[in-house]
């Protein structure tokens, strides 16, 4: 039974023909796992606990990352004052100050093979909010094994998707993408940047399709992916059909436990690139001994953030422009991008035609400035 504060917080839900006293019932006693209290998972958690989900239920969430100021143009549920603390910390504050009704229940820690069983069996429904391959893939296997919804979403620059994957009558994301794109080909939010407003546009869409699935009203996501594009305002909704041959969810699966999800992408460490840090770099440089410095960002991301490299080539170009590096074949240069993935790249690349002392910067222009120079912006 519905209390007489609920009755009254929630009127213009039990106004609706299709969510009512019952549908209130249901919304009230769901579990829904959301991963990532980030771009999408702000909207999705206070939309859904503005909703009324999960008093009897609960809003479960697992993050273990901190408030950066670089979240908060997009990041709705963190503000100035919670810079530098855990996600989890002021997710579950504004949660609360939205529906002091709800239950939360956080997770402090990383989702990973050892734990997502475990962790998602215990919800109903799961929200992907996160925003790299490994864990899309880990979410998708594990709510296939464990027979739960999973509303996905996605984000770049101006684009989103929303589906519903892993449902009973319809697809899960490995039909839609059976095999990961290769390491560093699609850059990250960080790297590519995104409109602020999208992980609104695309975290309330995935609201949308997780209240749908506990009322079972309306025409959830499920076997339609549904692309945004914000700065044309278009929406389009493709067809996506169960693959009977999906490794997870086919006719014959041959995925039946969970696997290592970073090698499966292809972003496992990379012990094959000889790296320098930011510390001996700088060490180098203090003794005028300093290496050649290649920037293998793009020009928007240097004009924002440098820390004075001798050349800047876009790790996409290097292959075309190797002759600008022709005078150095027996130099040691030193690589560097945001973080060290596309450097990395970029080494292997050089290594491969010729460059023997290339290396890449282990940590990006982030360590040099989280180490060496914090006036330079985490960009």
């Amino acid at each position: 039974m519905l209390s007489s504060d609920e009755i009254r917080r929630y009127q213009r839900h039990l106004t609706l023909p299709n969510v009512g006293l019952d549908g209130q019932e249901k919304l009230k006693a769901a579990s829904v796992l959301l991963v990532g209290v980030g771009g999408l998972g702000s909207p999705l958690a206070l939309y859904l606990a503005a909703a009324g989900v999960g008093r009897i239920g609960r809003i479960g969430i697992v993050d273990y990352d901190v408030v950066d100021e670089s979240n908060l143009h997009r990041q709705v549920l963190h503000g100035a004052s919670d810079v530098g603390r855990h996600k989890l910390e002021s997710a579950q504050e504004s949660i609360q100050d939205i529906n002091p009704l709800v239950t939360v229940e956080p997770h402090a820690f990383r989702l990973d093979s050892g734990n997502a069983l475990d962790l998602i069996s215990q919800y109903d429904i799961v929200a992907d909010g996160t925003d790299n391959f490994p864990t899309r893939y880990l979410i998708n296997d594990a709510c296939v094994l464990t027979g739960r919804p999973n509303v996905y979403g996605s984000i770049f620059q101006f684009e989103g998707q929303v589906s519903v994957f892993a449902h009973p009558t319809g697809p899960c994301y490995r039909c839609l993408y059976p095999a990961p794109p290769p390491p560093g080909l699609v850059p990250s939010c960080a790297e590519g940047g995104v409109l602020g407003v999208l992980p609104g546009m695309i975290g309330t869409m995935q609201a949308n399709e997780v209240l749908k699935l506990v009322l079972g009203t309306g025409e959830p996501l499920v076997g339609r992916l549904l692309h945004v594009d914000a700065l044309s305002s278009a929406y389009q909704s493709l067809r996506v059909r169960r693959s009977k041959d999906c490794p997870v969810c086919g006719d014959q699966p041959t995925v039946t436990a969970l696997v290592d999800y970073e090698a499966f992408c292809g972003v496992s460490p990379q012990h094959d690139v000889p790296e320098m840090t930011v510390h001996e770099l700088h060490a180098l440089r203090e003794e005028g001994r300093g290496p050649f410095v290649l920037d293998v960002r793009k020009p928007f991301e240097s004009a924002v953030a440098a820390m004075g490299a001798d050349q800047q080539i876009p790790v996409e170009e290097l292959a075309d422009r190797m002759g600008e590096l022709r005078a150095l074949p027996d130099a040691r240069i030193v690589v560097h991008c945001r973080s060290g993935g596309r450097s990395a790249k970029a080494v292997r690349l050089l290594r491969s035609r010729g460059f023997a002392r290339a290396v890449n910067l282990k940590g990006g222009i982030l360590a040099w400035s989280e180490e060496v120079d914090p006036s330079i912006p985490k960009a």
